[in-house]
């Protein structure tokens, strides 16, 4: 017998677990890559566990006004090990997602919201918007 018979299965077995690593869907950002999170607190420090390469690390603001996304946009360069501290700051309520990191933060309208975690995990990883979609960023961690 042939190995044929065994391919089909093969691919079709590769393509969902492709498709299960994908995570949310959204609308990109320019220059927007892929990425991940954890819980943390609204509108405060979370961590996600670590030891940060230099306690002040690297500090991310990005604002949300109408919809428009400004700020530190696009794909973001990180370097692994680094302390990184979020600021997302929207007109409207939503949630935050760091994929990747499996990090989430609620968002009050007008009310910096803060996730901070060591940057450990290498990669390009999206940072999202969950109710309206939209990806604000991608963080590369290198």
């Amino acid at each position: 017998m042939t190995a044929r018979p065994f391919r089909l299965p093969c691919a079709l077995v590769g393509l969902v677990l492709a498709a299960g690593m994908t995570g949310c869907a959204g609308t990109a950002a320019p220059d927007a890559g892929g990425s991940s999170s954890s819980t943390a607190g609204t509108s405060g420090p979370a961590s996600a566990g670590g030891t940060a390469a230099d306690p002040a690390g690297q500090r991310i603001e990005v604002q949300v006004s109408g919809g428009q996304i400004s700020g530190d946009t696009g794909r973001v360069p990180v370097t692994a090990g680094e302390h990184v501290t979020l600021v997302i700051t929207s007109d409207a309520a939503d949630q935050v997602h760091v994929h990747g990191y499996d990090l989430e933060t609620e968002l009050s309208p007008g009310q910096p919201a803060e996730l901070t975690f060591d940057a450990t995990i290498p990669g390009v990883f999206e940072v999202e918007l969950h109710e309206a979609g939209t990806v604000l960023l991608s963080l590369q961690v290198e």
